[in-house]
């Protein structure tokens, strides 16, 4: 049976639960321009279409036989005969598994949280079918999963989001923890209106590699899509710069509608106006060669602009201007990434010379989990083990609490974790705090 976390339900699980028979027919009906596609189920759970070519995801199927950018295949493939979406036998088999989950007594920590979730989402997506779509923060998202950040979990939260058949808009991967995102389904035949994110989203829903990591976005910066002030084409001199000064701003976006962006006014453009004639109209401040991006653009490939440019305005999955991105905010939260990333760098290599320091390598090699042939090959986990170990530490005439410190080198080591597999969240301040400390413990100690 299909358990409710961990994977994309697949036409194979519908084939191996009796929900759809292997060469059942399939039909695929776009009523906008009068076209139908056929295909049939094999005995292995795939899409067949008439040409031959098979599928595992029933998205991609439904692209390729309509030559279609993006579409959910679960909400485009109906079965003959019975003449329900594939859709709605997944649904059937998440109930059915969630009704057997629920039977057994007392559940597990786990079946707890997938019992919850499915609920849950069960819930968002009778919402999202009226219309009415939830909207909420990625946090609060996350917590549903008993997540904090967007680690080591992400697989499984895409994957009950894509069996409900549920999408999110902006995507919550590429956005901060605080912003809200609302939880939609997509219609079976997405028009060019259908936001960017989502048509991404539907492109991969049932693909193997939906849920593949993706860099730090420009969405990720607080500042992308916290709010824009602006003022309009018409605006004076006055109304600009006590705006600039009352806000601290170096910069203002002139906006004539929230999508129609006209440029910017700066303290430079200011003076370059003001300079050229003392009645010089306010239209000459505004500098139209200004430049904005979508938040869900990778932050490094805009770094360039940036540098050149200074500023970059931000259109958010509405195409609405949304934010600003500067040069400052770029150092904030890469000096918010490198900071524990080079505490973590002294926490190993002091670890590291103290073990070589004062043991033999033959002393250490046995407590670890995995054959190593150097110091220089020990990890946190290793680091954890040696200095867990009494007779160790006892050697070692730290006048120390080696429980409580073990314990905190066990804290750091998921702190590193995060920090090395690129978690786009922000590093809690207590997590860095705690790394100085231990580091300054060590100095003191290790001589």
């Amino acid at each position: 049976m299909y358990l409710l976390g961990g994977r994309r339900v697949t036409v194979r699980d519908l084939v191996d639960n009796g929900l759809v028979d292997p060469g059942a027919a399939l039909r695929f009906e776009r009523r906008r321009i009068g076209q139908t596609y056929v295909a049939r189920v094999t005995e292995s759970g795939r899409i067949q279409l008439e040409d031959g070519q098979e599928f595992r995801s029933p998205s991609r199927a439904a692209m390729v036989a309509a030559g279609m950018r993006a579409v959910d295949g679960w909400r485009a493939w109906i079965v003959e005969g019975n003449g329900r979406m594939l859709d709605g036998l997944r649904q059937e088999l998440l109930d059915k598994a969630a009704r057997n989950a629920a039977s057994v007594a007392p559940l597990a920590l786990d079946e707890n949280i997938d019992q919850r979730v499915h609920e849950r989402l069960r819930e968002a997506r009778i919402r999202a079918d009226a219309k009415h779509p939830e909207e909420i923060s990625v946090r609060e998202l996350l917590s549903l999963w008993g997540a904090k950040g967007r680690g080591d979990q992400i697989s499984r939260i895409e994957a009950d989001l894509a069996n409900h058949g549920l999408v999110t808009s902006p995507s919550f991967r590429k956005v901060t923890l605080d912003a809200n995102v609302r939880l939609l389904t997509a219609s079976d035949e997405p028009d060019e209106d259908t936001p960017a994110d989502v048509a991404e989203v539907l492109a991969t829903t049932d693909e193997e590699d939906a849920g593949a990591p993706v860099g730090l976005t420009v969405g990720n910066l607080p500042s992308a899509l916290g709010g824009i002030t602006s003022v309009a084409p018409n605006a004076s001199f006055d109304e600009a710069i006590t705006a600039m000064l009352l806000n601290d701003y170096s910069q203002l976006a002139v906006l004539n509608g929230p999508r129609n962006l006209r440029g910017a006014v700066t303290w430079r453009s200011i003076a370059h106006a003001r300079h050229a004639g003392g009645d010089a109209p306010f239209s000459d401040a505004i500098d139209q060669n200004v430049h904005e991006v979508r938040y869900d653009r990778e932050l490094i490939d805009v770094l360039p602009v940036l540098q050149q440019a200074g500023f970059v305005f931000v259109r958010n999955e509405k195409n609405v201007i949304a934010g600003i991105v500067t040069t400052a905010d770029v150092v904030q939260i890469y000096g918010e990434m490198a900071t524990p990333f080079f505490q973590i760098g002294e926490l190993d290599q002091t670890l590291r010379r103290v073990i070589a320091r004062n043991f033999e390598l033959d002393e250490v090699a046995s407590l670890c989990s995995r054959p190593v042939k150097s110091v220089d090959e020990m990890t946190m986990g290793d680091y954890q083990q040696v200095l867990g170990n009494q007779a160790i530490w006892a050697k070692l005439g730290w006048r120390l609490d080696r429980a409580t410190f073990i314990m905190r080198l066990s804290e750091i080591r998921k702190v590193r974790n995060d920090v090395m597999h690129f978690n786009p969240d922000p590093i809690p301040a207590d997590a860095v705090n705690k790394l100085r400390r231990l580091n300054a413990v060590l100095r003191t100690y290790s001589g």
